[in-house]
């Protein structure tokens, strides 16, 4: 019995999981079973937008065409192991991987949209000391599939089986576990599946990846898609930042905004949002609002200050109600589109710099940076 189910585990493994191809993967995929282009967008409609796994299902496709993409292909999810709701209606999945590892996915509703929160990695590797995943270690890249499937799970339970109200989720987050710059390219090809009128469709303004600051995977994300940006910034100075996000270590500040100010190469009708973790004592005093106004000038940037969110295990605070509305105060008197985050879900650790799930730590955490990928990235 066990020898049985090992081969049905190897077999598995080695079908092609479409939920892994975006539009040009899933027609090169046919092409190699000497299909016609078009299955490429029946196929993701039947996945994405009518949410089937099951492939006899899909009434379009012929019998035989059926047939074999059963004998090499498959359609694999993460797993739900549970679903919580916060008191505000924010919504997180855990979700476990074939390897075991959990990672978390979070919705967030408002009156006229709905944001989720997806992750790109199990755990992280950039050791910011503010943010939970960081304190849990790193131990691989998600797939595409494991992306893309955050997305998939999230609309099935949002809308019900029927997938009537599939536009529910309005707007697409890269801030979940991880660094998505570290995982570059199955980050771009799972944003390009959000992004496609034959799988959820969104537009580039309503899909943004969050960055720590990873330069040089930044640059080229400005050369291959045009998603809204988000920087964890947290800090106006090198010397704080590099305490706060040790990645500055390696990409300065003056590095990162320089890459930021081309990033929309002259659009100045789109804006990068400048997330900046309100932690009291730490950089909420009036010399450190000064100095974000003196280094942001020129770039075309909104500010979103977030209240901190704790942690277990954590001596950082939050800044005070009234240390935020000072520092508010004086970033819009200076010209800057600032908001405060309303925080969300923090009743089931959901909030921004919560998310932990169940990560099987192997990354050495001692060596945060992960230096082969960095360096790979400034190599291209």
């Amino acid at each position: 019995m066990q020898r049985a189910h090992l081969a049905e585990v190897a077999v598995q493994s080695s079908l092609c999981n479409l939920l892994d191809l975006n539009r040009k993967a899933m027609q090169a995929f046919f092409s190699e079973l000497g299909e016609k282009p078009y299955r490429a967008q029946q196929l993701m409609q039947w996945i994405h937008q009518r949410g089937l796994k099951d492939v006899d299902a899909m009434s379009n496709l012929s019998g035989r065409l059926r047939e074999r993409l059963k004998s090499v292909a498959s359609i694999e999810l993460p797993e739900v192991i549970f679903n919580q709701v916060a008191a505000d209606g924010t919504q997180k999945w855990l979700l476990r991987l074939k390897d075991g590892n959990g990672i978390e996915t979070v919705f967030i509703p408002e009156v006229n949209r709905g944001t989720l929160c997806v992750s790109s990695q199990v755990g992280c590797a950039l050791g910011c000391r503010f943010c939970a995943t960081a304190q849990q270690g790193f131990s691989r890249n998600l797939s595409v599939a494991e992306i893309i499937g955050q997305v998939w799970i999230a609309v099935r339970h949002l809308a019900g089986e029927s997938l009537r109200h599939q536009h529910i989720v309005s707007n697409i987050v890269m801030m979940g576990m991880g660094e998505p710059l570290l995982n570059f390219d199955n980050v771009v090809n799972a944003m390009d599946i959000m992004m496609d009128d034959c799988a959820y469709g969104l537009s580039k303004r309503r899909v943004t990846l969050s960055t720590a600051g990873i330069v040089p995977a930044l640059q080229k994300l400005s050369e291959v898609s045009d998603v809204a940006l988000a920087v964890s910034l947290h800090a106006p100075n090198d010397e704080l930042r590099n305490l706060l996000v040790p990645i500055n270590k390696k990409y300065p500040l003056h590095t990162l905004l320089a890459a930021c100010r081309n990033y929309f190469k002259g659009d100045r009708r789109r804006r990068i949002t400048m997330e900046y973790v309100m932690l009291d004592g730490i950089n909420d005093h009036l010399a450190h609002a000064q100095q974000l106004v003196k280094i942001l000038q020129g770039i075309p940037v909104k500010v979103n200050l977030i209240p901190f969110n704790p942690f277990t295990n954590t001596d950082y605070r939050r800044s005070s109600q009234h240390a935020i509305d000072k520092f508010k105060a004086y970033l819009l008197k200076a010209g800057l589109n600032t908001m405060t985050r309303k925080t969300r879900g923090e009743d089931i650790d959901a909030a921004c710099g919560q998310l932990v799930g169940r990560v099987q730590d192997k990354s050495y955490r001692s060596r945060r940076i992960i230096p082969a990928v960095v360096e790979g990235y400034a190599k291209q």
